[in-house]
C-alpha cells in the first residue's frame, strides 16, 4: 500500500525541499503540498522536482476558483511534463472565508461547480481539446502540436456527500485533510464506493489520500499544544465543521463556539480535545504511529499523507518522523 509525505514550504522553501528529496530517499511513493499559505502549488513542487527524480508530485490542493479549467490545463501538463510524467492533480473548491475574502468571489454550489471543472480538465487531458457549455463555465480549446499525458491524475478535496459522490463517478482520488478516521470509515469510504459502483467504475481504482498529522516525539502535551495553534483556523471553516461534526465531535464544536462568543482564545484551543487529537493525529513513539496509520488504512484510505509539524519540546525533528512512519507503514 502507499505511503504519501504531506509536506508544505512554511518559511522555509528550500529546507522543505530537502525534505521531499529525504522522502524520496525513504522511499515514499508521492509528496503533497498546500497552496494557499503563500505560494503557488504547482510551482512549489517545480522546486520538489529539481532534485528529486522518482517520487510523485501532487498539489493538496490548488482551488478552483479564480483559475479557469482551461488555465489550470495549460499549467498542469506543462508542469507534468516537467517533472517527467509525475504530476498528481489535486483541486478543489477551497472555503466561502477564503474566495470572499482573497478575491471577492461568491462560492456557490461548489459541487455542481467542481463537477464542470473535472469534466472540462479531463477532456483537455484525454483528448487534447475541449467543448464544454455550462452553468459555470464556457470552454473551448485544443492543444497545438502538444498533447498532455492522457491519464494525468486528478484529484479532488471531498468532505460533504456531493463532493463525494463526484470522487466515486469521475475523479481518480479524494485528498483529505483534517478528516478523522471515524468520518472516513463512516461517510467518505461507503459514499465513494457506493457512487463508483452505480458509474461502473471499480471503486479500487479510487485512491483516498488522507493527511495524517503525525510527530515522533517522547512529549506528547507538548505536540498536542502545538497543534492546536496549526488547527485553530480549520475550526472555523464550514466544510471541515461539518467533517468534525460527523465524527461524532460536537462537543468540542460548541465549546469552541463558546469561547470564541466570550472572546476566550485560550478556551478555543482547550476545546481541541485531546479526544479529538487521539483520533485525528500519530503522536508519539514509533508503535503509536504504526497504529495509527493502520487505524486510517483501516478506514479506507488507501495512502496515507505523513505531516510533519513543529511539535515543540522532545520532538524527535521532521526527517526523523518521517522515517519512522515509513518503519512503520512496513
Amino acid at each position: 500500500m502507499g505511503l504519501a509525505g504531506f509536506i508544505s514550504p512554511g518559511k522555509d522553501l528550500a529546507a522543505s525541499a530537502k525534505r521531499v528529496q529525504a522522502a524520496e530517499k525513504i522511499g515514499y511513493d508521492a509528496v503533497f503540498t498546500t497552496h494557499t499559505s503563500g505560494r503557488d502549488g504547482l510551482f512549489t513542487l517545480m522546486a520538489y522536482a529539481a532534485d528529486t527524480s522518482r517520487i510523485k508530485l501532487g498539489t493538496g490542493v490548488i482551488p478552483c476558483l479564480p483559475r479557469h479549467p482551461i488555465a489550470l490545463a495549460i499549467e498542469a501538463a506543462t508542469a507534468d511534463e516537467v517533472t517527467g510524467g509525475r504530476l498528481i492533480l489535486g483541486v478543489g473548491p477551497s472555503h466561502v472565508l477564503t474566495m470572499e475574502t482573497f478575491y471577492g468571489i461568491k462560492l456557490e454550489r461548489p459541487a455542481a461547480r467542481m463537477r464542470e471543472y473535472v469534466t472540462i480538465l479531463r477532456s483537455i487531458f484525454t483528448t487534447d481539446g475541449v467543448s464544454f457549455d455550462g452553468e459555470f463555465y464556457h470552454a473551448m480549446y485544443g492543444f497545438v502540436g502538444y498533447g498532455a499525458r492522457k491519464d494525468l491524475p486528478i484529484y479532488v478535496s471531498a468532505l460533504a456527500p456531493n463532493m463525494l459522490k463526484l470522487v466515486g463517478e469521475l475523479c481518480d482520488g479524494d485528498i483529505l485533510w483534517g478528516c478523522l478516521p471515524t468520518y472516513i470509515r463512516e461517510t467518505v469510504t461507503p459514499t465513494i464506493r457506493a457512487a463508483a459502483l452505480g458509474a461502473g467504475r471499480d471503486p479500487s481504482t479510487i485512491e483516498i489520500v488522507a493527511a495524517v498529522p503525525t510527530a515522533l516525539t517522547t512529549n506528547r502535551a507538548a505536540a498536542y499544544e502545538a497543534f492546536r495553534g496549526d488547527f485553530f483556523v480549520y475550526m472555523n471553516l464550514p466544510f471541515y465543521r461539518r467533517a468534525i461534526a460527523g465524527a461524532g465531535y460536537e462537543a468540542e464544536l460548541k465549546s469552541f463556539d463558546e469561547a470564541g462568543t466570550a472572546g476566550d482564545f485560550a478556551g478555543q484551543l482547550a476545546s481541541i480535545s485531546d479526544r479529538m487529537l487521539d483520533e485525528f493525529t500519530a503522536v508519539g513513539d514509533e508503535r503509536v504511529i504504526a497504529d495509527k496509520i493502520a487505524e486510517y488504512r483501516d478506514a479506507g484510505v488507501t495512502m496515507p499523507a505523513i505531516g510533519v509539524f513543529n511539535a515543540g519540546e522532545g520532538y524527535a525533528g521532521h526527517e526523523a518522523t518521517l522515517e519512522a512512519a515509513a518503519r512503520a507503514a512496513g
